[in-house]
C-alpha cells in the first residue's frame, strides 16, 4: 500500500492549493489522477489549472479527452486511472479505487466543508486500522504546510 497523506486546508481553498501540490508531484517525475465526484467541480479545477499562474504551465487533461491516457495529470470522476498514475489525489468524499500499486495517495479536504471533513476523518480511522502508512499535513497561520504528529 502506498503512503497516504492527508492535507487539511484551513487557509487556502482547494482551487488555489491543488496546483502547488500537483506541481510537486510532476517535479518528481510522477503522474497524478485527481478524483472528484462533481462534474462542475472537476470543470472548475480544470479551468484553475490552466489559469493559476501566468509563469507556470501544468499539463493536464480530463477523463474522456482524446489524449487522457498520456496526461501527466488527469482529472476525473470515475476512478479509472487511465493515465497510469503514480499518485492518486482525492478531492471529494469518494471511494478510493485500487491504489495498491501507486507511490502515494493524497487526500485533500477543506476544513470548512463539514461533509468532506467528516469523510476524511472516517478514512483516517479506517486506514489506520488497516495499518496504512499515514501522514497528516495541516496549514499553519501563514498557510504553509506543517506535518502534524
Amino acid at each position: 500500500m502506498p503512503d497516504i497523506w492527508f492535507y487539511h486546508l484551513e487557509k487556502t481553498p482547494l482551487p488555489q492549493a491543488l496546483p502547488d501540490l500537483l506541481e510537486k508531484v510532476v517535479q518528481k517525475g510522477w503522474r497524478a489522477y485527481v478524483h472528484g465526484h462533481d462534474g462542475d467541480k472537476i470543470e472548475a479545477l480544470n479551468g484553475q489549472l490552466w489559469a493559476y499562474s501566468p509563469a507556470s504551465f501544468l499539463a493536464h487533461g480530463r477523463e474522456g479527452d482524446e489524449l487522457a491516457s498520456r496526461q501527466p495529470v488527469l482529472l476525473g470522476q470515475s476512478g479509472e486511472m487511465v493515465n497510469s498514475p503514480d499518485v492518486y489525489v482525492s478531492v471529494a468524499p469518494v471511494d478510493f479505487p485500487d491504489v495498491s500499486a501507486l507511490q502515494r495517495c493524497l487526500v485533500v479536504f477543506e476544513g470548512s466543508d463539514g461533509e468532506h471533513l467528516g469523510w476524511a476523518r472516517q478514512q483516517w480511522k479506517r486506514l489506520k486500522g488497516e495499518g496504512a502508512d499515514l501522514a497528516y499535513w495541516k496549514q499553519n497561520a501563514q498557510g504553509r504546510w506543517e506535518k502534524m504528529q
